[in-house]
């Protein structure tokens, strides 16, 4: 059995004390140190959420400048291939017309030519005849 004697009281008085003291000593500078170190943490986890925010935004806008830039370049390389088609069906129309200029000129020579030679040949018919009369009949056609 627990028999109650003044020891229990300085046993009481004892642990007051104690707790008192621990309290003081270490208790109290732990706190305020697991305190100091989640402000810290706190701090710290507002500035990552700043920097991560401030992270999306420069992405968000990094991605719209690229989106800007790829419609632009698109923009400048189909007017580029337009004047290029276009700049190429003028120089084929210049090309033909000039080629169909020098057929009809070849064209013309080639009939100046033509009528020359057969006009030739229609003053030299009678001649070439009697030839040819003369070969087949062996002997000498007066005409």
């Amino acid at each position: 059995m627990i028999s109650v004697d003044i020891t229990v009281f300085f046993h009481i008085i004892n642990m007051l004390v104690l707790m008192a003291v621990l309290n003081r000593i270490l208790y109290k500078p732990v706190i305020a140190m697991m305190d100091k170190r989640h402000e810290t943490l706190d701090n710290l986890s507002g500035e990552a959420e700043q920097f991560e925010q401030h992270a999306r935004t420069r992405q968000a806008e990094l991605d719209r400048k690229l989106h800007e830039a790829s419609v632009k370049a698109k923009k400048t390389l189909e007017a580029a291939r337009g004047d290029a088609e276009r700049a190429g069906a003028e120089r084929l129309a210049e090309i033909r017309a000039e080629a169909g200029s020098e057929k009809e000129q070849q064209l013309a020579e080639i009939r100046a030519s033509f009528d020359v030679a057969r006009s030739e040949l229609l003053a030299n018919i009678n001649g070439v005849a009697q030839d040819m009369a003369a070969k087949i009949l062996g002997r000498s056609v007066q005409a």
